[in-house]
């Protein structure tokens, strides 16, 4: 037997950089409130205290995601989100068509095959908008389960039309299925005017928790496809199963009850701010770093006027790279953005613009990629980043 006295030393403590800035695309940075309200002590998650925090969290986030319908809370992150959605709607050999215009169409599709179900795809160009008519062509061709999109795609920062997507499967059998892990609480969701059938969500970007906690909101069109005889979709994902808890104030299983407590906090925060600002304020900061971005010598990623309120995308000059440029960020300032793991890796670095910042936030990050892509070889004309920002919050827009 090992002798304590011998035993080696572990630390479990995890070491930080003196300063640490976490600017990507999610998980985000946690503000104090929330992380203080995650701390407190757990809590029985069949008790009244847990019953009555969950149901204030449904009622905060009804109105962020536009909707009357009951929201299911699982241990999830986005991905398992976007399975649990398919796994309640799609058998195997069901057709499914998955509108794809970046790398979280692309995972949709994965999934659906990994369910068996009949994936077909719809793609677009990264960078480019989705075409509603593209659509609406293919659903007059062929009866499909569901039309599966992301809402704001995190990996080229391009939204998608939702209202005029949603018009288009109205009247149509299928169900439009959208993820909204890095669009919701920083860009509008209107899911019941835009007949979204099911949104998922996840805690980790806009919403400013930790990752761990998944959503889900279910139109009633969903659930009679949910609820067809002789169809049981899934256990652990199962939203009928889930709804039952629901109505009772419970999750199925164990719940994390401390991230719960933080997104009530975050809820709380959002609706201090009023849902409007916190939308304006996204949009604002996002276009004041896009056009900063570009004064250093970037370029614009994505084309057309549905570019995201969540994250900033820029295009790497050539000469340049992407990583190269996420890795200085770092190791001179601790900043921590994103490149890319797909397709544009090297030729894109991605900014976070969601949750809880403000316009310090995004100078500070101005002030630091001045200095990082004038040591690259890139040099602008000092504080253009900072000015061009400036000017573009100054006008209001």
């Amino acid at each position: 037997m090992l002798n304590v006295v011998d035993a080696p030393t572990f630390s479990t403590r995890i070491e930080m950089p003196g300063a640490y800035r976490l600017r990507l695309p999610g998980p985000t940075e946690v503000p104090e409130r929330v992380r203080q309200a995650i701390a407190r002590p757990v809590l029985n998650h069949r008790g009244p205290e847990f019953k009555a925090g969950l149901a204030r969290a449904e009622t905060l986030i009804q109105p962020v995601l536009g909707t009357a319908n009951r929201v299911l809370f699982f241990a999830a992150t986005g991905t398992g989100m976007m399975e649990a959605a398919l796994v309640n709607v799609a058998a195997p050999g069901d057709p499914l068509l998955v509108v794809s215009h970046g790398q979280f169409g692309e995972r949709f599709a994965a999934i659906g095959r990994s369910l068996g179900a009949e994936v077909e795809m719809l793609e677009f160009p990264w960078g480019e908008p989705i075409d509603p008519a593209a659509i609406a062509e293919r659903v007059r061709a062929k009866a499909y389960r569901a039309v599966m999109l992301t809402h704001n795609e995190s990996s080229t920062g391009v939204v998608a039309p939702l209202p005029a997507i949603g018009r288009i499967l109205a009247d149509n059998p299928a169900l439009l299925v959208v993820d909204s892990v890095s669009g919701l609480a920083g860009i509008a969701m209107r899911q019941d005017e835009w007949g979204a059938d099911i949104v998922v969500s996840a805690s980790q970007k806009a919403l400013m928790c930790p990752p761990g906690l998944g959503l889900a909101s279910v139109s009633e069109k969903a659930w009679r496809v949910i609820r067809r005889d002789g169809w049981a979709p899934g256990f652990y994902w199962s939203f009928t199963r889930s709804l039952a808890s629901i109505e009772k104030g419970e999750t199925p299983f164990t719940a994390p009850v401390g991230l719960v407590a933080g997104l009530v906090e975050a809820l709380e925060m959002i609706h201090a701010e009023g849902l409007a600002r916190v939308l304006e304020r996204h949009r604002r900061l996002s276009s004041a770093l896009r056009e900063g971005g570009v004064a250093l010598g970037l370029e614009r990623f994505g084309l057309g006027r549905d570019l995201s309120a969540t994250v900033v995308v820029f295009g790497v000059p050539e000469g340049l790279d992407g990583a190269a440029i996420v890795r200085a960020m770092y190791e001179r300032y601790g900043t921590v953005i994103a490149g890319a793991r797909n397709r544009l890796a090297g030729r894109v670095i991605r900014i976070g613009t969601m949750g809880a910042f403000d316009a310090g936030t995004i100078l500070q990050d101005l002030v630091q990629l001045e200095a990082v892509l004038g040591g690259m070889g890139l040099p602008a004309a000092r504080g253009a980043g900072v000015a061009a920002a400036s000017a573009c919050l100054g006008e209001g827009a």
